[in-house]
């Protein structure tokens, strides 16, 4: 007797006269032999139907069935699979799947193991996963405008959260180093596609916020597919940029991508270049407007104190006049008083005048030279004594003569008193 199945074409042998079996099977052994037939003879295929009473356990394995109008398939997808599916699909919708036919030996279950599962229509699951967490993170006022903090105009530190072996990091730090070479870089490098891809993006940006040196963060990566993108659509992401105390921006893929990092960043950049040239002002213009400050500052400083000049005269031009005005009748009143001054001060020296005129006369009439002017003159001796009696004189001696226009030095010559 042949095996269980020579082949699927061919019908079991039994033998009509002798039913004794050469062999009895067990139902294990019968189950692995139609499970190795059938996964030994069908390659892998792909299946268009309506998935039915879909289940994921926490073993990560979901279960399903796909069915058209006349048949069902059971099916099921091993977690290491399902991992890669951006949301479970819903029961009623129209997908592919792509695996290879198997069999459950325990409950001798013909099923297919999918490998691939997609939704029918543009993008598929993962268009439908983009506008679950959108509309979430809708709700929750994740999306609003008001939340989005500006730009630094002049940052010293500049982040970055991408993949250090891809085009994205090379063409940011050219854009940089070409704008604004005085920036500093700091680079959290990170998987930017495939599993654990999210978890390490998140963690980056965490880790940039708590050092507190960057200024700004760049979070993106190149060009790509939507399932390459997909880790800036995943909600760990959108929870890093959201909570970062430091401004963010999105530069994922090129300007047609849009992720769920563009919506919640503080800005959204079409491509890594790009943002690069958002964060950083360039410094040839900036280099261009410092070489004209002096020159404007000139201009200015010229024209401010051209304007000040002009008020300050016309200041004092209307003071002047005012003061002018408000001072003549305190001017003549001082003239006033000043005439009366001088006309009583002459009065008060003419009255003195006179009065020293007549003292004057006094003093002449009592002083010794108005005796000698009168014919007399006065007698002295050497030594300056006045010899007032002849017997003063000293017969043979010399003496001094006082007249009233100087002296006569004289000699005794005789003495002859008076009766």
């Amino acid at each position: 007797m042949p095996g269980l199945f020579s082949g699927l074409d061919e019908e079991p042998f039994m033998d009509p006269i002798d039913p004794t079996p050469d062999r009895i099977w067990s139902v294990s052994e019968v189950n692995s032999t139609i499970r190795k037939l059938i996964e030994g003879s069908a390659d892998t295929l792909w299946i268009r139907g309506e998935v039915g009473n879909w289940r994921r356990y926490p073993s990560g394995h979901c279960y399903f069935s796909v069915k058209d109008d006349r048949s069902e398939l059971r099916c099921v997808m091993f977690a290491r699979d399902a991992s890669a599916l951006p949301t479970d699909p819903d029961d009623g919708m129209e997908i592919r799947i792509f695996g290879k036919l198997t069999l459950y030996e325990k409950k001798g279950a013909y099923q297919m193991s999918v490998r691939r599962l997609e939704s029918e229509g543009a993008e598929g699951l993962w268009r439908i996963a983009f506008e679950k967490l959108r509309s979430q993170l809708e709700v929750e006022g994740l999306l609003d405008l008001a939340r989005k903090q500006p730009l630094p105009k002049h940052p010293a530190v500049v982040g970055i959260v991408t993949s250090t072996t891809g085009a994205a990091l090379r063409d940011i730090i050219s854009v940089l180093s070409r704008r604004a070479p005085w920036v500093r870089v700091l680079v959290r490098g990170t998987r930017v596609q495939g599993e654990g891809a999210a978890s390490e993006i998140s963690e980056a940006i965490r880790g940039l916020v708590a050092t507190g040196k960057p200024e700004v963060i760049i979070v993106g990566r190149g060009g790509g597919s939507i399932e390459d993108l997909w880790a800036f659509n995943e909600e760990p992401v959108a929870r890093a940029i959201s909570e970062s105390t430091i401004p963010v921006v999105s530069a994922v893929g090129h300007e047609i991508d849009v992720t769920i990092s563009d919506l919640v960043a503080d800005l959204r950049a079409p491509t890594p270049s790009a943002a690069a040239e958002e964060v950083v002002p360039d410094g040839t213009g900036i280099r261009e407007n410092l070489s004209a400050v002096p020159v404007e500052l000139a201009k200015g400083l010229q024209g401010m104190l051209q304007r000040r000049r002009s008020t300050i005269e016309h200041t004092l031009s209307h003071l002047g006049l005012g003061i002018d005005r408000k001072m003549q009748p305190v001017h003549q009143g001082l003239d006033n008083d000043f005439a009366r001054l001088q006309a009583g001060l002459r009065s008060v020296l003419d009255l003195r005048r006179q009065r020293l005129i007549g003292v004057e006369g006094k003093l002449d009439a009592l002083s010794p030279l108005a005796t000698l002017r009168r014919g007399y003159s006065v007698a002295r001796a050497g030594e300056g004594q006045i010899l007032r009696s002849v017997h003063d004189f000293v017969e043979g001696g010399s003496f001094v003569l006082r007249v009233s226009d100087g002296e006569v030095i004289a000699e005794t010559k005789g003495l002859q008193p008076g009766e």
